[in-house]
């Protein structure tokens, strides 16, 4: 639903042409509400739609033409799906050795892969909910991590992969699984146990490397992140309010000693700074250069400056859900290519929209074509 979307977005963006291959029903993201209602939106841009039936031979038929066109096949199915359909890497590489092949799987091979993942799944057997929730209660992260991230290494995979083609000739297959992706992401607590014999606790009770590293409730409720991670930036925030004291205080001197001190640091920090206005405090830092950031909602960043001065936001049309038709911002890709953000294309795709003119360059006529559409071979 995300995880081979996202790198089939990635390729695209990158200039790639990709082509979906759907159901007659269509992508199942096409229809989800609730927190699904943005997948599809967000990971099918610049790709084209074609609506096939992959259980008849004829529907089958098809997609190995296209796949004779390709570069790169990339699947997101439970194991065993697509060798039952004759679409598994070894098939297709006999067709073709200079073919990629990305599977996007919950596990890399092994004891757990005949299990079925998801991003919560993986996040909760993989320690990272331990990590984001409080001691006892164990929180998935706010987004699809593991997805997204996996799919970003599926790509690339396929791109060394096919750096590897140029001097070898050959493709190869590229794996990339969820669980593994997790592991990855919670490497740094992994290693931290290597290094201290401590295990790492949840991040809501750890022990910060940072003597100020903090979200403080100011005037108002509002809220705001400050944070002061280096002996330098303690010497410029002590005088920004007005904490001499507090400077010259020896058991605050370095950093370590001032994460030793928390336990009653931090309260006196909140309380000098308690009345003060969220936006106020944010201008201070701003203009000393410590690090902040406003508490922000996720439709707020719709409005962020700095996001729409830069580019990173550009409309696509929607295709599917109770605003078909209609255009809304979507968030590009987070790097540029010559000063360049990578841009849109094309929205994303109505289902089955690319179909007919997919099937003409394959050389079918519109007769052949209508044919297949009446059949619910193609649509």
């Amino acid at each position: 639903m995300v995880m081979g979307p996202t790198c089939g977005m990635l390729l695209a963006d990158l200039g790639a042409e990709v082509i979906k291959i759907e159901p007659l029903a269509g992508d199942n993201t096409r229809r989800l509400i609730g927190s699904g209602s943005g997948f599809f939106p967000m990971f099918n841009r610049n790709k084209k739609s074609i609506a096939l039936d992959l259980q008849k031979p004829e529907g089958r038929e098809l997609a190995l033409k296209l796949i004779a066109t390709a570069d790169i096949v990339s699947e997101n199915f439970k194991p065993g799906t697509m060798k039952k359909l004759g679409l598994d890497h070894a098939t297709l590489s006999r067709l073709n050795k200079r073919l990629i092949y990305v599977s996007h799987k919950g596990f890399l091979p092994g004891p757990y892969d005949h299990r079925t993942a998801l991003d919560e799944v993986v996040q909760m057997m993989g320690g990272l909910a331990y990590m984001t929730g409080r001691a006892g209660d164990p929180l998935r992260a706010g987004t699809s991590v593991n997805d997204i991230m996996g799919g970003m290494f599926g790509a690339i995979g396929a791109m060394a992969a096919l750096a590897a083609r140029e001097k070898t000739g050959e493709g190869q297959e590229v794996q990339a699984a969820l669980f593994e992706n997790n592991v990855f992401l919670v490497a740094q607590h992994m290693m931290q146990f290597a290094v201290t014999g401590q295990p790492a606790a949840p991040m809501p009770s750890r022990i910060s490397a940072w003597g100020i590293y903090d979200v403080f409730t100011v005037k108002g409720g509002a809220q705001v992140f400050l944070a002061v991670v280096s002996d330098t930036q303690w010497a410029v925030f002590c005088e920004a309010f007005g904490l001499a004291e507090l400077r010259a205080d020896p058991r605050l001197a370095t950093n370590n000693d001032r994460v030793r001190a928390r336990e009653w640091l931090m309260p006196l920090l909140r309380s000098h700074l308690a009345d003060r206005d969220a936006a106020e405090l944010s201008a201070v830092f701003e203009a000393n250069g410590l690090p902040f950031a406003p508490i922000t909602r996720p439709q707020d960043l719709f409005d962020d400056p700095h996001l729409i001065a830069t580019g990173g936001l550009a409309p696509i049309t929607l295709s599917d859900g109770p605003r078909a038709g209609t255009t809304a911002p979507t968030v590009l890709m987070p790097l540029t290519l010559g000063g360049e953000r990578p841009g849109i294309r094309m929205s994303p795709p109505r289902l089955g929209e690319h179909t007919r003119d997919l099937l003409a360059e394959l050389g079918y006529g519109d007769e052949a074509i209508a044919a297949f559409q009446a059949q619910d071979i193609a649509r």
